[in-house]
């Protein structure tokens, strides 16, 4: 198994790409192209980050245009270990973030994916009244190579049969935990969605929840802390509750529509106590035979 810092080395390399601030209603705001570069030093023992800010004006494109252009502003940052709010998996992709949620308190993680020569990371932020700020989402292509961005999210991709693999890591180290999960999404109406997931061996536990569609936002007004999906570029999807309570446990997530066929989602995980436990990648695979089927 590989240690976390070899895992965090499977990120190196030059990313060309653009950070795309978003509202809490998924509204874009701004975007701003970028190349995120990160470096191997000293054999690889440590790390140099550099990011590259250019100016966002219509006529600038990510990718190699950017390197004859003049940056708005530049950050290095160097590094030879992991903070403890960050775990890694074996292909790459990660989260980094607060550890502790609590009432009056900047809060907020990242949740990055990685696929061949394409990244895609979300970063969810939450401000002192606990309510979700703003979004940003950060769509990167290795440099040189003729990775395709995926077209903009839609309800429609998202319906099916899903059936994937969970594997769950923890911040105090134990033993990772792997686990089949299924989820089922349909219609149930014209602006209504039902979502099934089962997760876990044998029976397993089922949370059923249902979902009012209203553009490219979905809303799961159901339990105590009500949650929202956005869906965005890239088949990205951000989901998360608009509003933090106390003593409620509840998560943060990013899935990345790799194909029509094929999702991942990270899960950063908090308890009751508002403590990060636990970080969870799925990768699932629309089951042919529901192919089209909508309905409930």
């Amino acid at each position: 198994m590989k240690s976390q810092w070899q895992c965090l080395l499977e990120n190196l390399g030059e990313w060309q790409g653009s950070f795309a601030r978003f509202s809490p209603a998924g509204e874009l705001r701004e975007e701003t192209p970028t190349i995120v570069s990160l470096e191997g030093l000293d054999n690889n023992q440590t790390v140099r980050q550099t990011i590259r800010r250019y100016p966002s004006t219509s006529d600038t494109a990510a990718g190699a245009s950017l390197q004859t252009r003049e940056p708005i502003d530049e950050t290095v940052l160097v590094y030879s270990t992991l903070g403890r709010g960050v775990l890694f998996f074996d292909e790459g992709a990660f989260s980094q973030g607060s550890t502790q949620f609590g009432p009056f308190s900047d809060f907020g993680a990242e949740l990055g994916l990685i696929a061949g020569d394409r990244r895609l990371r979300l970063v969810q932020l939450f401000d002192r009244g606990s309510n979700l700020h703003q979004l940003t989402l950060i769509r990167e292509q290795r440099a040189g190579s003729n990775a395709v961005e995926r077209p903009l999210l839609t309800v429609d991709d998202l319906l099916g049969e899903w059936e994937g693999e969970a594997v769950t890591l923890y911040p105090d180290w134990r033993s990772p935990t792997v686990y089949p999960t299924n989820l089922h999404i349909s219609r149930s109406g014209e602006n209504q969605i039902v979502q099934q997931l089962t997760f876990g061996v044998g029976e397993g536990a089922t949370v059923r929840s249902t979902a009012i569609v209203n553009g490219s936002r979905l809303k799961f007004d159901q339990g105590s802390l009500p949650v929202q999906v956005l869906l965005l570029p890239d088949g990205a999807s951000s989901t998360s509750p608009v509003h933090l309570q106390t003593r409620q446990p509840f998560f943060l997530e990013v899935g990345w529509l790799l194909a029509p066929k094929h999702r991942q989602r990270l899960i950063r995980h908090y308890d009751s106590k508002g403590e990060w436990v636990s970080l969870t990648l799925v990768n699932e695979r629309k089951l042919a035979k529901h192919e089209g089927n909508d309905r409930a």
